[in-house]
Parts: C-alpha cells; structure tokens; sequence
C-alpha cells in the first residue's frame, strides 16, 4: 500500500479502489443518488432498505410489496446511473426483513450490509450461484464470534466481511446509555479486538474476512488511524449528507450545516435503542413526553413499542427527509456539526484523499 494513497477494499472478489463504503442512512437520506455517486467514485454505495416504500401509494395497504418494489427500482435506478460497487442496508429488526434481503438478491445486489440485531440466519437467504456478498454490523468482538461461528456451523458460510459500528454513529445504536461515552467501546478499542476475532475464523472460513470501522469516521486521516488498527477499510455516513448528490431534502443537509456541537444528542427511540440525531423542537417534545398522535400503519420495526410509542419513528424520518423538520428530526453522527457546505460527492471524496495523503506525510 502506497504511503499516501488509500489503497483498496477487497471483499469476495470485488475490489473498490476507494476502501469507503457509504453507510446507509433511512428513511431515504441514501438512495439510488448518493449511492450511485459514491459507487462512480470507486467506494460503495449503500442504498438504506428501511421504510423504502414510504413513497408507494399502496405504503398502508400493502407494505411489504411497497416496499419490495420501491427496493427494487431503487437498485436498478442505481445500475442505470453506475457500473460501480452497490450494497443495501437492511436492518435485521425490520418485521419485512426476509423480503428485503430475497428482493435484493434477486435484483443481483453486491453487498447486503445487515446490523440493528444480530443477523444470525443471513446466509439461509443466499441462492444457488449468487454472487452478493454478506455484510453484518456488529459493535463487539463477541457479537462478531457469535454470527461467524453460527454461520460456519449451520451453513457453512462466513461473512466476506465485517462492519464494525462505534458508539458515535449517527442514527439507532447498538450500544447502552451508559455505553455510549465508555472508552471501553470507544471504535478505537473495538477495531483491534474485532480484527482478532476475525483472523481467528479466517482459517476455517478459508477465506478473508475484513473488518470496516464504523461510527465517527469523518476525515482521511480518521481511515489511516483505523487502517493503523487493523481495519481495512471504513463506512462513513454522515460526511456524505451534506452532499449535491444525497437523496434529502436541502432543508435536512441545511441542519447539518446549521447545527452546533452542542445540538447533537441522544434520544431514546420508539424501537428501544438509543440514537443520535440533531436536537430540535421535535425532539424535545418527545423527550418531554409529549405525544403526536398517530395509528400506527404497520409493525414495521419488530422491537418498536407501538402502542406506547409517543410518536411514529418512520413518520418523523419520513417528514424529515422531506424537510418538515416540524414533524420530524434529522438523524446525525457525532461529527455532523463539521459539516460547512453543500459539495458534489466527487469534491468530498477528493478531500478526503487529500486529508488521507496529508495525514500519511
């Protein structure tokens, strides 16, 4: 590997000659724009399977085919657009989980990049000379054991490779409360740990399983401090929101820009887990216990409390990527405040060679 340069991702025989994969980012922030940007410039382009159907007149009344078919034309509207690398992020938690992953199979996707859960059975959906490669999201090493020894054993099959996600990821965390601030599970700690665990499958597996550090990466030289640590490569979300090409509204790019340090925070979800977003007045309603009424249209994440809910999760992300950020909040990583304006994808990705190869010396 060239000292400046960021050297390549290979994962099951597909190489990026940019080691990024695009993180996916629901509902709708990543989309067949972004990721097929990000694909054109030699990382991978993720498109967020969640709540995908949300632009389907029939959304309420037949989710799950919705939602296939939105997944669906979404795949191909990124092939029309890019001959390079594309993956899909389809959270484990979704209740039309099975579906999703058989839909983007069929429509031949590279990679299915899965976390939110352990997605213990990923493998039971791969069909006979399929070439989409496996991706799970884990936030520790033991998590990552668990999925390549069950894989291994029940199917013969390890991941081709692994994400690992950090506490200062935007969007729903795999972390506790009190976790989240713990340098115990800070990415830095996580990333050795894992790659470890990962060589230690990598003989029965008879294959490479790399490891991609997740959660806060935001500059060139944030990938050369986790390539230092044993990672071979890195997901980013958030430094690509603020983008021409992102599939949300200027209005949700604009609150990146606009936000301070100190207006990322954590909020408690509907579906149980943390997540970090930008504070607004929606946001502090609902941590001030102020219901919006709503009926719920569909069980569409599997550990949302519904019924006790004080507002729609999907609904909120929805009206957000919309820009009605009077009935919604933009999700955010940790380093959403560093956001300054609005750039091609090409211009980003430029600037983070040139962080890299400055970094490097």
């Amino acid at each position: 590997m060239g000292h400046s340069t960021l050297g390549t991702l290979k994962i099951g025989g597909f190489e990026a000659s940019l080691p990024i994969i695009q993180g996916g980012m629901g509902v709708g922030i990543s989309l067949s724009s972004l990721a097929s940007a990000v694909a054109e410039e030699g990382g991978i382009g993720t498109i967020a399977a969640v709540g995908i159907g949300m632009f389907e007149p029939d959304i309420y009344t037949n989710f799950i085919e919705a939602n296939v078919r939105a997944l669906k034309k979404e795949i191909r509207k990124a092939r029309e657009k890019t001959k390079g690398l594309l993956a899909v992020n389809i959270m484990v938690a979704m209740s039309n989980y099975a579906e999703m992953v058989k839909a983007a199979i069929e429509e031949k996707i590279d990679f299915i990049i899965s976390g939110a859960g352990l997605p213990l059975d990923m493998p039971k959906h791969l069909t006979e000379g399929c070439q989409t490669k496996l991706i799970p999201i884990v936030s520790s090493a033991r998590a990552a054991a668990i999925i390549c020894k069950r894989w291994l054993d029940k199917y013969g099959y390890a991941p081709d490779a692994m994400v690992v996600e950090g506490p200062l990821a935007g969007g729903h965390l795999g972390f506790k409360l009190e976790e989240i601030s713990d340098p115990a599970h800070a990415l830095e700690k996580l990333i050795p740990e894992v790659a470890e665990t990962a060589k230690r499958f990598e003989a029965k597996a008879g294959k490479a399983i790399p490891v991609i550090a997740a959660g806060g990466v935001y500059t060139g030289a944030d990938i050369l401090k986790f390539q230092k640590l044993g990672a071979s490569g890195v997901q980013m979300a958030t430094r690509f929101v603020t983008t021409r090409e992102c599939d949300a509204s200027d209005v949700f790019k604009q609150s990146y820009i606009d936000a301070g340090k100190e207006d990322l925070t954590i909020i408690k979800s509907p579906v149980g887990l943390p997540g970090r977003a930008i504070r607004n007045a929606f946001t502090e309603a609902a941590e001030g216990g102020k219901k919006a009424p709503f009926k719920c249209p569909y069980h569409c994440i599997i550990t949302c409390d519904y019924q006790k809910a004080p507002y729609c999760i999907a609904l909120a992300l929805v009206n957000a990527q919309r820009g009605n950020l009077g009935s919604g909040f933009a999700f955010a990583g940790s380093n959403a405040y560093r956001a300054k304006e609005i750039i091609s994808v090409k211009q980003t990705v430029d600037a983070i060679r040139q962080e890299y190869a400055e970094a490097a010396g």
